[in-house]
């Protein structure tokens, strides 16, 4: 009988969008379905708290691939600027002889850039940049006899309408993305070990999952958001959250329900399409010799604190999924055993170092993370979105507590996530939280006197903040920013963004 093909690791790196660490079976959720998800979990170790060093897309995933903070790759929120000039994690794979491949959402500029990888298998949710006329997902569907069918449904990359997805189950994008990562694993090079990262772009809007998976939510109650008292409209609201609450549409009660039911449904197919490629390693016979990473980028607000989307820092916009579940050797001698939950903190420039350890692969000079296996452990962590205010907002993650600052009228806010892990109520001014309050922002201060911009903020040790932003309204969005039209023939480069 053939012998597996390498005995160094194999690595499968699953990474989703908008999906926050509280959305899991495993993570004791009372509606979301993620069956596979939670396997993993059993068989591994998950991290109860990972956080988005920057939580919106670009960002987060520059950090991902090159184990640099945002502070240092330069970049706080969605922008087109080229990958910073240092080894990435594919890269780092290949050089030790690996083959390094991807498939699904990259989001690097300019947009056909393989950052390291030998082949990427490209979808980037109709974005037209960098003369990227069509994704290969595009072309799949122009293969099939859909050409510029993706966003004939109507629904849009940025926003909660939803409706059933307008096609056949199979042309779904989540099927895609599968099944081009199952047959990117049977075309492998059997002489050689893989890194391969398998990047679904959902459950980000647009929300149009299958009928199958709308309909085993279709009985289900589903929660409504829950609003801290600090985030109803008055003067305890930053103007920041206010202006951000006022983003989206004012949904009714029973819409909002339904959005959700939408939102879980993209999860749970995400969830079942992980088993076919799973199945594909059992199938080649790596699966007991195969690292298992799932995670996302940041999170989903989902209505919670009349918000929706990512990038303030409450938790299910910052605190994402991170599990991982090692090899047949590595669960049952160390160091990555199964039924293991660690509460260390951890960020995405954790991953790279994480991962190249546990493969016993030099890891780069200039990661500026840690392997979340080794001993070492950090006091807190920093999170960063937007450069400057009003939109700028900051975080500061230690111990039971964490710390959230808005320049904007010098605003800040403190959480006690021990009891209270909602956010319900901001104890900033609570006498019996004084020594963390002292503690946590004493360390914000540290963290914005580093950087030019940020130490504006401090003056003689204190913080000062920027101008009072005035809230004047919710705005008008004439542009429908997201929305993708008819892509036959491609729009102009350029014209259709994030």
């Amino acid at each position: 009988m053939p012998q597996p093909d390498c005995e160094r690791p194999n690595v499968l790196l699953i990474s989703t969008d908008h999906w926050p660490a509280s959305a899991l079976g495993v993570a004791s959720h009372p509606v979301v379905k993620t069956p596979t998800i939670d396997q993993i979990a059993h068989n591994g170790t998950r991290f109860t708290n990972c956080y988005a060093e920057c939580p919106v897309c670009v960002p987060a995933r520059r950090t991902l691939m090159t184990g640099l903070t945002p502070r240092t790759h330069g970049m706080r929120q969605n922008d087109s600027m080229p990958m910073p000039a240092v080894t990435t994690m594919p890269q780092a794979f290949r050089d030790q002889g690996y083959q390094a491949f991807a498939v699904g959402k990259l989001h690097v500029t300019p947009q056909r850039d393989r950052i390291g990888f030998d082949e990427v298998i490209l979808e980037e949710e109709g974005r037209v940049m960098e003369g990227v006329m069509q994704d290969d997902y595009e072309l799949f569907l122009a293969d099939h006899g859909h050409a510029g069918q993706r966003f004939a449904g109507g629904m849009g990359n940025n926003e909660y309408v939803w409706r059933p997805w307008h096609l056949d189950e199979r042309l779904h994008v989540t099927n895609w993305a599968a099944q081009q990562m199952a047959r990117t694993i049977k075309r492998r090079d059997p002489r050689k070990p893989g890194f391969y990262y398998l990047s679904f772009c959902h459950p980000h809007p647009p929300l149009n999952p299958l009928r199958d998976y709308l309909d085993m939510y279709r009985d289900v109650e589903v929660p409504d958001p829950f609003i801290g008292d600090w985030a109803r409209g008055d003067d305890a609201t930053p103007a920041w959250v206010k202006r951000f609450q006022s983003n989206k549409m004012p949904w009714k009660p029973d819409e909002i329900r339904a959005i959700r039911k939408a939102w879980y449904a993209l999860c749970t197919h995400i969830d079942h399409q992980i088993r076919v490629v799973l199945g594909t390693l059992r199938e080649e016979r790596l699966i007991n010799n195969t690292i298992i990473v799932f995670t996302a980028d940041h999170g989903e607000l989902l209505g919670n604190h009349g918000m929706w989307a990512k990038s303030p820092m409450y938790e299910d916009s910052t605190n994402i999924p991170m599990i991982i579940s090692g090899t047949h050797r590595q669960t049952a001698e160390g160091p990555v055993h199964h039924h293991r939950t660690d509460d260390r903190l951890m960020g995405w420039a954790d991953v790279m170092p994480t991962l190249l350890d546990l493969c016993g692969l030099p890891i780069p000079g200039h990661c500026e993370g840690m392997s979340a296996f080794g001993e070492n452990r950090r006091e807190y962590l920093w999170s960063e979105c937007y450069y400057q205010a009003p939109q700028a907002n900051r975080m500061i993650r230690s111990g039971d507590h964490k710390l959230i600052y808005y320049p904007a009228g010098n605003i800040c806010q403190l959480f006690d996530l021990v009891n209270d892990p909602c956010e319900l109520h901001d104890v900033y001014t609570d006498g019996d939280h004084a020594t963390e309050r002292k503690r946590l922002t004493g360390y914000l201060i540290d963290e914005l006197a580093k950087h030019e911009v940020d130490a504006q903020w401090v003056r003689d040790g204190d913080l000062v903040g920027a101008e009072t932003v005035c809230f004047d309204g919710p705005r008008a969005h004439p542009s429908f920013h997201g929305q993708r039209g008819l892509h036959l023939p491609p729009p102009h480069p350029g014209m259709v963004g994030w």
